[in-house]
């Protein structure tokens, strides 16, 4: 049992970390892309 379980726990572990990855990187590449948006308009009206 203990070792079907240790089988079994791996390949959701990967899939949820893929998706946790995924998530990250969208929401790293979004937080980027709005701090350069708000340094260019805080450059464009000085």
């Amino acid at each position: 049992m203990i070792g079907m379980s240790a089988k079994r726990k791996p390949p959701t572990l990967q899939q949820k970390k893929e998706e946790v990855n995924k998530k990250g990187l969208i929401w790293t590449i979004s937080i980027v892309a709005g701090l350069i948006i708000l340094f260019t308009a805080a450059l464009i009206f000085k």
